[in-house]
């Protein structure tokens, strides 16, 4: 066990100590702390009949719980609170939590602290999971003993314990656990940044400030190499991170010049570096579609260069089919192919599905409103979508968006537009009025929290009613 475990062990030894959130990261959370010796109570703004499985899973351990309405009144007199990475810091229960000298921290926060190798993180408005995916397979493929968490994979801080200074460790950072971060990622990555999650954060500048977290605090461990900064240089903004620097930066760029770091030359993505230049892996061998898959694997590179041999990024390239919910292929039905992008919640996450496709497509969309802007997204569908089902909150917005795109353009063909009641009308009537060809796309542009928990629950609708419809 490393020094800081040891620390960290008699810090929490009898200590009062507060979880909020009783959800995916935080129930090994809770077990961790509890097997420290610590004095745990729970919080969690659902009742105690929609936590009875998790309490139940608790029973043989001694912890208090503060659940339902009103849950935060009792945030007092705790020593140490682990809040959940949705919840906003400035919260007025945390604000005097802290006025009062509790030290207000995150599973992934500590986990930093504690974690004994190099760490390489991801973040990015769109692009996140398949990235660190991209990461954690090539890293595996060399031969590293590697681990994937953050945002996916397991709850990391419970297994730090089992993990060595050789090992890796991938993960998938979002803006909610960057906003509060001191440290930052040996290797740290940003796919790109576009408006996102403007329902929870303040402004769209709180939201880039929160992802600059991955690189702003990165210092050098004499341990591993040198830090380093992957940036998208087609990006705007990501490219301005450049002059906040202070380590090493490895661009990638797609459409635009830059020098040194990865590029696209006659179809083959290459690392360049001076004189220095390896051809990694060719464009049509990578597996998944999309333009935006091949900046995905540009990104990877970025972060594994130096790490691990072309043979590997080609090994992961050629065998690679993707992760669950991203433009994932469900099924034939009497000549209509289902794909199933429930990952786009964002209309530039839509947008980049809509044109990885040959084809216009039937588009089913919206869902739980983020106050994002749905205009580029109408222009896009305006060229990429020949019939479009609307369901959820976003409904109107995407809607109107369309509308204005089609005056705006002139077009003259007008696209079928049908707005639905339920998610289930939304699929069944794009399957209806699909004919043999057509491509029927789940994208939807909007987060699922109007209908489901997740988008994973909503992507897993999608293929049931995509799996229960017969072949004839």
């Amino acid at each position: 066990m490393n020094r800081a475990i040891e620390d960290f062990r008699r810090k929490m030894k009898g200590r009062k100590v507060a979880v909020l959130g009783i959800g995916i990261s935080n129930t090994p959370l809770i077990r961790y702390l509890w097997s420290m010796g610590a004095d745990i109570t729970a919080f969690d703004a659902a009742d105690g009949e929609r936590l009875k499985p998790a309490v139940e899973g608790f029973k043989e351990l001694d912890i208090k719980y503060s659940l339902g309405k009103g849950y935060l009144e009792a945030l007092k007199g705790f020593e140490y609170i682990f809040k959940t990475p949705g919840m906003r810091p400035d919260l007025p229960e945390l604000i005097r939590a802290r006025e009062e000298g509790a030290v207000i921290t995150s599973e992934m926060e500590v986990f930093f602290d504690l974690c004994p190798g190099e760490i390489f993180a991801v973040t990015g408005s769109d692009g996140k999971t398949t990235t660190t995916t991209l990461i954690y397979n090539m890293l595996k493929e060399q031969g590293y003993r590697v681990w994937l968490g953050g945002n996916i994979g397991i709850p990391l801080l419970s297994r730090v314990e089992e993990m060595e200074e050789r090992d890796k460790v991938v993960l998938e950072l979002s803006s909610f656990q960057l906003m509060t971060m001191k440290k930052s990622p040996n290797v740290a990555v940003i796919t790109n940044i576009s408006p996102n999650h403007l329902d929870v954060h303040k402004s769209y500048e709180e939201y880039i400030e929160a992802k600059k977290n991955i690189f702003l605090h990165q210092r050098p461990d004499e341990r591993f190499t040198p830090p380093r900064l992957v940036l998208n240089y087609d990006n705007q903004i990501t490219r301005g991170f450049a002059g906040e620097a202070k380590y090493r930066i490895v661009p990638f760029a797609r459409t635009t010049e830059a020098g040194v770091g990865v590029a696209v030359k006659k179809g083959v993505v290459v690392y360049r570096d001076g004189s220095r230049e390896v051809n990694y892996v060719k464009a049509e061998d990578i597996v998944i579609p999309g333009v935006h898959n091949l900046e995905n694997y540009m990104a990877a590179i970025g972060a594994v260069e130096g790490y691990v041999e072309p043979r590997a990024v080609r090994k992961v390239a050629t065998t690679f089919k993707g992760v669950e919910h991203r433009l994932e292929f469900v099924r034939e039905v009497n000549g209509v192919k289902f794909y199933n992008d429930s990952i786009g919640s964002s209309p530039t996450r839509t947008i980049s599905g809509l044109y990885s496709f040959k084809q216009k497509v039937i588009l089913i969309a919206g869902g739980y409103d983020k106050n994002l802007s749905y205009d580029e997204l109408g222009m896009a569908i305006v060229r990429r979508v020949k019939k479009l089902f609307l369901v959820g909150q976003t409904a109107s917005k995407i809607e109107a968006a369309v509308r204005n795109a089609l005056k705006e353009s002139g077009a003259k063909a007008d696209i079928g537009i049908k707005r639905c009641e339920t998610f289930e009308e939304a699929v069944t009537g794009a399957y209806e009025a699909a004919e043999k060809g057509d491509l029927v796309v789940l994208s939807p542009a909007s987060a699922s929290f109007d209908m489901f928990r997740n988008f994973e629950e909503r992507g897993n609708r999608f293929k049931e009613l995509v799996n229960s419809f017969q072949a004839f």
